[in-house]
């Protein structure tokens, strides 16, 4: 679900198994991601997985780091990790979206080969996209509740429109 220019190119780790299985991103009940999403204002209602496809009126895209499914992003390798971050890399000189938000700090660090990045704007670019690293909003996460990834995630929203 990706498009050239986009305002934000939001990247998962890699699809879980109801996503696989849905074609859906974040499709797993638990996750918070759709709903930290409109709590954070970058949709005017909570969008339902099945629903992804109208993020792209909203200047939005997502993709992953790793096509494979897992149910457990800890199944991959740093090796799938590192291609993937390659490949995420050509997706993104290809289709220049303004932000690159990796929606997981630990997938960002070992992608990127860059092992002390914390979450927030990084310094690394892709061209002329900006790098945002964000929390995991997988169910799983329990650093973080909703709010203080919406928070976050609003942070993203802001600099996305230039008013941060």
């Amino acid at each position: 679900m990706v498009a050239g220019g986009l305002s934000v190119l939001f990247c998962g780790i890699n699809p879980g198994l109801m996503t696989a299985a849905t074609g859906h991103h974040f499709a797993r009940p638990g996750n918070r991601f759709w709903p930290v999403l409109h709590l954070s204002g970058f949709t005017p209602r909570q969008l339902r997985p099945d629903e992804q496809d109208e993020l792209l009126s909203y200047g939005l895209g997502i993709t992953n780091v790793v096509a494979r499914p897992t149910a457990r992003a800890d199944e991959l390798s740093r090796e799938e990790y590192r291609e993937g971050g390659r490949l995420l890399t050509e997706k993104v000189e290809r289709l220049e979206p303004r932000w690159l938000a990796v929606v997981g700090v630990t997938a960002y660090r070992t992608a990127f080969a860059e092992p002390k990045a914390a979450i927030g704007p990084q310094e690394r670019m892709i061209g002329s996209t900006r790098i945002w690293a964000l929390p995991n909003p997988s169910g799983l996460n329990a650093h973080w509740t909703a709010a203080t990834m919406a928070e976050e995630f609003a942070r993203l929203r802001a600099a996305a429109e230039g008013t941060s």
